[in-house]
């Protein structure tokens, strides 16, 4: 059996949750193959050699500078003949939960989305998924040939690069500009060089709490993120009232992050909002209502006002961390 796994691409970088799909992927103990799209592939298919694949499939066409769903999709399924693959995995990104569903429904395979572990009975592939707000594990099998997954962000460990390993094959796909239904008239950044919610070891979120001053309380936020080097996040209810943008969100309709460290200010725990941070390792909550049933999940609960609590917070920090 050949598990194919498609490392993506960002700005000439690989998502780092690429590696950790990649190092699961050779603890399930088969053929591990990786594939690289873009215009650019040889540095990061280079990573992915280090990172254990026994083959890099590359696939470089200047017209996938972009990522566009139909041209990426045609090439990771180029990627899929040539390693015969029976298991195909992504990183649970944007791109790579859209592009996992898109390639199953072309290919007319099992989907497993948003996965959070991995394992092999029988010679088949079991895929665990999160539901009802993450309060139950569900196991996924599958009937089709090919088996495909997408794995959310920090469900396994980071592994190791070692010594490149492997070879490298390039593929062509036979793309080009004028067979590309969707067309990229402009790009810009919106990240501003911030911590990516998706990456983050550790988040400081605002919610509602944030109302009596919102411009002061997300500073508050941000400043003590700054000082962990934590990325920002918020509450959906924080995003509806307009006090900071919906790429902060976290919960059943935003992100879903899993942390090492989630400081919730201001935030009553909805089960929306615990749906998406939930599998956090630490949660802290900061509320000045006792009753708020974001205390019943965090490990710690400091009850008072987030105006007062987050700056002797980041004051503590900032002395301990030097």
């Amino acid at each position: 059996m050949s598990i194919l796994v498609w490392i993506e691409q960002n700005n000439g970088s690989a998502i780092s949750n690429c590696w950790e799909v990649l190092g699961k992927a050779k603890e399930l103990g088969e053929t591990v193959c990786a594939v690289v799209i873009g215009a650019e592939t040889g540095a990061v298919a280079a990573e992915a050699q280090k990172h254990g694949a026994s083959t890099v499939y590359t696939i470089s066409n200047p017209a996938l500078a972009n990522y566009r769903l139909s041209a990426y999709a045609s090439a990771l399924k180029k990627a899929v003949e040539a390693s015969n693959a029976s298991v195909l995995l992504t990183a649970g990104t944007t791109r790579g939960r859209e592009l996992a569903a898109f390639v199953a429904f072309e290919l007319g395979a099992g989907l497993a989305p948003d996965s959070v572990d991995l394992r092999m009975e029988g010679g088949k592939l079991v895929a665990v998924r999160s539901i009802y707000s993450n309060n139950i594990l569900t196991d996924v099998t599958f009937e089709s040939a090919l088996q495909v997954a997408s794995v959310r962000p920090r469900s396994f460990p980071m592994p190791e690069a070692g010594a490149a390993g492997g070879e490298v094959k390039a593929l062509d796909a036979a793309i080009n500009e004028a067979s590309i239904p969707e067309k990229v008239l402009d790009a810009k950044r919106s990240d501003g060089g911030e911590v990516s919610l998706a990456d983050a070891a550790k988040i400081v979120s605002g919610g509602r709490g944030v109302a009596a001053d919102p411009e002061k309380g997300f500073k508050l936020v941000a400043d003590l993120a700054g000082t962990i080097g934590a990325a920002i996040g918020a509450s959906r209810a924080a995003v509806d009232a307009g006090y900071i943008p919906y790429k902060h969100q976290v919960g059943q309709t935003g992100k879903t992050v899993k942390p090492d460290l989630y400081i919730a200010a201001g935030i009553s725990g909805a089960i929306q909002h615990l749906a998406g941070m939930g599998s956090s390792k630490i949660i802290v909550a900061i509320n000045k209502d006792r009753e708020a049933p974001i205390f019943e999940r965090a490990h710690y609960g400091i009850v008072g006002d987030l105006f007062e609590v987050l700056p002797a917070l980041n004051a503590e920090f900032k002395k301990r961390l030097g």
